[in-house]
């Protein structure tokens, strides 16, 4: 599930097989995946809206019945984030498992990359296997 536009959701389903729900929340009571990925970009807006997301699943906003397995968060540059922004991850990190993935180029242009990172190769594990271990890969 995307937290906002150009989250990068399409492109994670796709490489990891999953399926892009868009951003709104599945009904597991009308045969929709009930296991979800919350993703977002590592931009000020993207993590702003991954908070919000994680707000009104605590405020009990979101269906009954959901396992979210953790967020994703996709690089919205390549190189390193400022301050700021791995404080905002800290924050969300507290709270749930927290998945970063790199930036990836092809993605950019709409193309396939030539290998997938270890960060998506790993969350193909914990997608595939209903949650994994441990809080950040």
């Amino acid at each position: 599930m995307k937290a906002h536009g150009g989250a990068g959701a399409t492109s994670l389903a796709e490489s990891l097989g999953g399926v892009d729900i868009g951003a709104r929340w599945p009904e597991p009571s009308r045969g929709e995946p009930r296991r979800v990925m919350l993703v977002g970009r590592t931009s000020a807006h993207g993590l702003r809206s991954v908070s919000r997301a994680l707000g009104a699943m605590n405020d009990g906003k979101a269906p009954q019945g959901l396992d979210l397995l953790g967020v994703v968060l996709v690089a919205d540059a390549p190189g390193r984030l400022p301050l700021s922004l791995l404080r905002r991850i800290r924050v969300i990190r507290s709270v749930t498992r927290v998945h970063r993935v790199p930036w990836i180029p092809a993605w950019r242009v709409g193309g396939d990359p030539k290998y997938l990172p270890r960060q998506l190769t790993a969350l193909t594990e914990i997608v595939g296997s209903g949650g994994g271990e441990g809080r950040d890969s």
